[in-house]
């Protein structure tokens, strides 16, 4: 008795566990496909009481739509073939109301075989449905919102790089379709130059670890065409942080860049307007020097008194080098740039730079520079941090009408937290340039405009309003800050903090001292282009001292006739400036199309940006200054010829 007992015992266990879900309507059709059993999640789906729905038809629960293409017979045949039916569709409650539901029927066998009837579970999945739906809608809002932006290239990349999406925005900056690029490697927007550099590598990779990428850089088009890109690169996770993919949005920045480079030149412009009076004036001390130098030579030696000379010539020469020295300055200071920076020392920087400060304030303000012992290297731009300062000194000279106390004063500074944020930087170390003045200072409201583009106190014609905003965007790229200390009656203090780096500043060169020539040549020939004939002849006349055979030509054309020609030239040495409708560069770049590996010196007084194309010297190009020390040039050339 107690054996017949356990399998009705499960039997009963069983059926109470089916009733008790609520979660799931569970009932059983027979052969026909009528309601034989109801459980409680059947009531609340679908709205029926048991004795209400016990022997009716399950088709009841199908929409009109499903019952006239007759889904539930073909259910309930699908179930008994295959074993097994399932699907997903709208369902019909008590009310009317319908609700998306996923049905499964199974077919209910005996011991023997034979079909008895059908299982059928049904799950409402109308909320999750609803939340599918609005997640997809949300993903083509989305998608359609990403497509139709066309001021940014917003793209996704696969973990390997491989472009896997393309808005119309990328198809606009770049300049490729859909089609042409889906499947690609980013990598082919990059330049030679990065891509031999591993740039897009190292982008990824970054992203991946530090969870983001950012960037500026020169990007390329289909056409070959470069512009100037802002790029930031997410990685993309999924719920378990495994690596699915990239997100990569890029802004054309060329515009942006070519403003700025604008503002930035005029606001040099403006900066060498200030100091032409100064230098005019200083030139003419020194050509008064140089000249009276060389008539007392001259007087010295139709005297017969040879021993003077060496007193008049080291006077000339000194005034040679300062000149050579303010020419540099002016060309370094004036020239178009980007900004390159470079590991520095300010404090070195500082000392070349202070003549020109003290010529540029003029007589009325003393100038004092304060150099802090053991002051770090910086990474910045050293010809920007020179026009930064120039300009604060400007600034400070203007504050002071009546003349005052100027300082620059360079300090090492640790940042905490609290400093960090009083000065909106990371927290770390910097060095600051901090240039005082005994001025008038300046009101809270004036501070507070101070680094507003245009905003200016001076007069009408008197200034662009470009100065301390252009110091504070060349700051801010940097990774510094500038900041302004000033009480009206008490002076003012600008006070640039840039970040420390690790890498020592170049150590500065030591120019030749010396004035006698060895004959350091092997007879090498030397093709020898320029216009003025007092250079010309005193280049040759070193050159043939030093040992080196001379070819001269006092412009382009005829010197590019010698480099077709059959002639054995061993260097070319060249200035920029030159007549003819050919510039020494040009001359160059067409002697190696028949001579690839022709060397090539240029001699110029021209800023170094009128001879580097694209940004640097082409190999086996090199660039020497006017004016220049004899015994350099000559230095120069065996050490061009060695390489």
């Amino acid at each position: 008795m107690a054996e017949s007992e356990e399998p009705q015992s499960d039997v009963n266990k069983f059926e109470l566990l089916v009733q008790s879900v609520t979660d799931y309507a569970i009932y059983m059709l027979d052969l026909q496909g009528r309601v034989s059993s109801w459980n409680a999640g059947a009531r609340r789906f679908k709205g029926y009481e048991p004795e209400e729905i016990i022997g009716e038809h399950f088709s009841r629960f199908y929409t009109e739509e499903e019952r006239a293409k007759e889904i539930p017979r073909i259910a309930l045949k699908t179930a008994e073939r295959e074993g097994r039916f399932e699907a997903e569709g709208w369902r019909v409650r008590k009310d009317g109301s319908r609700f998306w539901a996923n049905v499964v029927i199974d077919p209910v066998r005996n011991p023997s075989g034979k079909l008895v009837g059908y299982a059928k579970v049904t799950r409402d999945l109308t909320e999750r449905r609803a939340a599918e739906q609005e997640l997809r809608a949300s993903e083509e809002r989305f998608r359609l919102l990403v497509q139709s932006v066309t001021d940014y290239a917003i793209y996704v990349l696969d973990p390997e790089g491989h472009v896997s999406s393309w808005n119309a925005g990328a198809a606009r900056f770049k300049g490729y379709t859909a089609d042409e690029i889906m499947g690609q490697h980013f990598s082919r927007f990059y330049t030679e130059e990065d891509r031999a550099k591993e740039i897009p590598r190292i982008a990824l990779e970054t992203a991946r670890r530090e969870g983001r990428f950012e960037a500026e850089g020169w990007r390329v088009r289909k056409d070959g065409t470069r512009f100037w890109a802002s790029v930031v690169i997410d990685p993309i996770r999924n719920d378990s942080g495994e690596l699915i993919g990239f997100a990569k949005v890029t802004r054309d920045l060329t515009e942006k860049r070519e403003i700025e480079e604008q503002l930035r030149q005029s606001q040099k412009m403006e900066a060498v307007g200030q100091l032409t009076g100064g230098i005019a004036h200083d030139f003419n001390n020194l050509l008064t020097g140089i000249g009276g130098s060389l008539e007392m030579m001259q007087v010295r030696m139709a005297q017969g008194r040879t021993g003077d000379i060496d007193r008049y010539l080291l006077a000339a020469q000194g005034a040679v080098k300062r000149a050579a020295s303010l020419t540099h300055r002016l060309l370094a200071f004036s020239r178009r740039q980007t900004l390159d920076p470079q590991p520095t020392n300010v404090n070195r920087l500082l000392n070349d730079l202070e003549d020109l400060v003290r010529r540029t304030v003029g007589p009325g303000v003393d100038v004092e520079v304060v150099g802090a012992s053991g002051l770090w290297t910086t990474l910045v731009d050293p010809n920007q941090l020179e026009n930064a300062i120039l300009n604060l000194c400007i600034n400070a000279r203007d504050a002071m009408p009546e003349g005052g106390k100027l300082t620059i004063e360079t300090a090492n500074k640790w940042l905490d937290d609290r400093a960090a944020r009083q000065h909106d930087l990371p927290v770390g170390q910097y060095v600051s340039i901090c240039v005082t003045d005994t001025g008038t200072g300046m009101a809270p409201d004036i501070v507070a405009k101070a680094f507003e583009p245009f905003f200016t106190t001076k007069p009408l014609g008197q200034g662009t309003g470009l100065g301390l905003s252009m110091i504070y965007g060349f700051a801010r790229q940097s990774g510094g800050h500038v900041r302004i200390y000033s009480e009206v009656g008490q002076g003012t203090t600008m006070c640039i903090y840039l970040p420390r780096h690790d890498e020592d500043a170049p150590s500065e060169e030591v120019a030749f001292s010396s004035t006698s020539l060895e004959p350091v040549g092997e007879g090498e020939v030397v093709l020898l282009i320029d216009d003025e004939p007092s250079i010309r002849m005193l280049v040759a006349e070193v050159l043939t001292e030093a040992g080196y055979a001379v070819i001269e030509a006092p412009d382009g054309p005829i010197g590019l006739r010698i480099l077709e020609s059959n002639t054995k030239i061993d260097l070319l040495i060249t200035d920029v400036g030159l007549p003819g409708g050919m510039n020494g560069r040009q001359v160059a770049d067409a002697a190696r199309v028949t001579r690839p590996d022709l060397k090539v010196l240029f001699i110029t007084g021209y800023a170094e940006n009128a001879v580097v194309g694209g940004g640097r010297l082409d190999k086996g190009m090199f660039l020497l200054s006017k004016p220049f020390q004899v015994d350099l040039l000559a230095g120069r050339i065996q050490e061009i010829l060695r390489q």
